[in-house]
């Protein structure tokens, strides 16, 4: 058959373009170190005081920094100085905690600085940032952090909490600037867990002349000390972060805990932060475009999809060979976190504990973990996760597992029989399919019992908006430790944390927050694992929430991406990540 003119031309172009396709695929930029990474969901802004969600706080920990980091070869993990010179000095009575800030530190140029140059960090700079997360015209999502910690800080807040605007001039007694490079906290009580704050994103510290300049606008334009700059946050699906040109001295760490020895970690000793030169995080909701843009190599790790398990992962808990074979790597690594699904006890219908106790009964915590983790997680049967000193090993909750008669016989002693009477509750969770399909799997639940769930989506902004504001009576949600600490999780439902603090449920408990008050002073003790313990069942059999699982983490990555390790605190860890070319080169030719 002979092709027209047409058809050739058309063919040919078809031709240069699947080729060009293929080139491009496999191109990579030998001059520059580029990390491509992903995470599942929109950010809510760079302002480190609303960074309670894991997916702003990893973006904002790539611009700005704290006093503290966490060790990141270390475990258990272990504290370590970041802008701070070196650990604080601490009184006697535990409660005055002196630091010494890094001399010769500049936040990054922005032109909010006088001739656009950024200026050197100082102590006033961490005074002005923690007053920003105590503003009450900011309703930042972190003072719960603080609240009632800091000599004078609550005094402060509530001094303006109805006026125009609050005076940042004012001295703080247990908050003070002592000179250029001394900065000094007093604490109002023991607060055991003061260190681990200091190296939350919510205390990362920012420039008073950055926020002034841009106000509102701030959000979208972080300016900080840290090893990446990002000079404007557009809500895109793609974040492109260049290395910080005057990023002070820092060196890679010569130590390294045994299990992360022999992978290669320890030849960087003493190299120069950060490795690479750039870093493009992917935001993609759905986790099959992930799985397959992993697979390509536009990603270099990935959590592995609960749909793509099965074919990924052996009976004995390792790769496929196929996947081997590619050079991709698999680490299993425990999760200090708990799934569940939490009830608005501001609802005068869910504060009916056989009815909280029904639906609880009704849902099958086994075949969840089946359908969403690959029967990999661990049912929780409480709000503590395993690992740490509260969590109680064999510990059964008797509301947990599914039982429909006797989550029947609950539902009769809540007014309900059969569920007659009860009117419908909605279930509000993110729009992605498989929180879609987590929903709907907890309506079908239900539906064993009587009960009618409505289901509603939400973006996850809005669905925090949504939690926030009291708009919800039921959602879906994990928590992952932002401290190896029980307190950290005992605190969520602390009422006092009621929203926009950490306890979005709003239960409260007059036993459970007395208990709470006191354990949450007390320095590491058998006493207090003894309260946490108790804290631990009152939690179970009280059931604020229904509790899921506490997670296990399966991640694959690929050959070129060096010194990766997974950790439950990794914010601003990527500093210290590389990317060998030569590998990614060999390794793209075998995908």
């Amino acid at each position: 058959m002979k092709l027209s003119n047409g058809i050739r031309t058309w063919l040919v172009l078809l031709g240069v373009l699947l080729s060009s396709a293929g080139c491009f695929k496999k191109k990579v930029d030998l001059n520059e170190r580029a990390l491509n990474l992903v995470i599942g969901a929109d950010v809510k802004g760079m302002d480190p005081i609303y960074a309670n969600d894991a997916y702003s706080s990893g973006e904002i920990a790539r611009v700005y920094e704290g006093l503290l980091e966490y060790h990141p070869f270390k475990r258990p993990y272990t504290l370590v100085p970041n802008l701070a010179d070196k650990l604080p000095s601490v009184s006697e009575d535990g409660l005055t905690y002196t630091f010494k800030i890094k001399k010769g530190v500049f936040f990054h140029d922005d032109k909010a600085f006088p001739e656009g140059k950024g200026r050197e960090l100082e102590a006033k700079d961490f005074v002005y940032s923690i007053k920003r997360l105590a503003d009450p015209k900011l309703q930042s999502l972190g003072w719960w952090l603080l609240d009632g910690k800091i000599a004078g800080l609550n005094e402060w807040r509530k001094k303006y909490t109805d006026k125009k605007e609050a005076d940042y001039s004012e001295k703080i007694e247990g908050l003070q600037a002592v000179d250029k490079y001394t900065l000094k906290f007093k604490l109002s009580k023991s607060f055991p867990q003061f260190l681990y704050a200091l190296a939350m994103p919510f205390t990362f510290v920012v420039p008073e002349e950055v926020v002034k300049h841009y106000k509102k606008e701030f959000l979208n334009h972080p300016v900080g000390t840290g090893p990446f700059i990002l000079p404007q946050f557009n809500q895109t699906k793609k974040i492109v972060y260049k290395r910080n040109p005057k990023f002070r001295k820092k060196l890679f760490p010569s130590e390294v805990s045994s299990e992360f020895r022999g992978k290669g970690i320890e030849k960087y000793a003493g190299k120069t932060l950060p490795i690479v030169d750039k870093i493009t995080v992917h935001i993609m909701s759905e986790p099959q475009p992930r799985w397959l843009k992993f697979l390509k190599g536009g990603i270099d790790f990935l959590s592995i999809p609960k749909d793509n398990f099965d074919s990924v992962i052996t009976p004995s808990q390792g790769l496929v060979d196929d996947m081997a074979k590619k050079g991709i790597g698999l680490m299993i690594s425990p999760s200090l976190d708990v799934t569940y699904v939490a009830f608005n006890h501001d609802n005068e219908l869910l504060k009916n504990v056989h009815l909280r106790r029904a639906m609880s009964l009704a849902y099958n915590v086994q075949e969840s973990n089946k359908l969403f983790y690959n029967n990999t997680a661990l049912p929780a049967h409480s709000v503590i996760p395993p690992g740490i000193a509260g969590y109680i090993k064999d510990y059964k909750n008797p509301y947990i597992g599914q039982n429909v008669e006797k989550a029947k016989e609950e539902l009769a002693k809540a007014g309900y029989p059969e569920g007659k009477g009860l009117p419908e509750i909605t279930y509000d969770s993110l729009s992605s399919t498989v929180s879609r399909q987590q929903a709907q799997f907890f309506q079908k639940q239900m539906a064993k019992i009587g009960l009618k769930i409505k289901l509603q989506t939400s973006t996850w902004p809005k669905f925090q908006e949504k939690i926030t504001k009291r708009q919800v009576m039921l959602y879906g949600i994990a928590w992952g430790a932002d401290y190896p600490d029980a307190e950290n999780f005992l605190q969520l439902l602390f009422g006092p944390n009621r929203s926009p603090g950490a306890n979005g449920s709003g239960y409260s408990n007059p036993e459970f927050d007395k208990l709470f008050k006191v354990a949450s002073i007390l320095q590491d003790s058998p006493k207090r694992t003894s309260m946490y313990e108790t804290m631990y069942k009152m939690a179970a059999e009280e059931v604020p929430w229904i509790y899921g699982v506490h997670r296990q983490s399966y991640v694959v990555k690929h050959s070129w991406i060096k010194n990766y390790v997974p950790s439950d605190f990794n914010h601003g860890h990527v500093q210290y990540w590389d990317v060998n070319l030569q590998e990614k080169v060999k390794g793209l030719e075998k995908l």
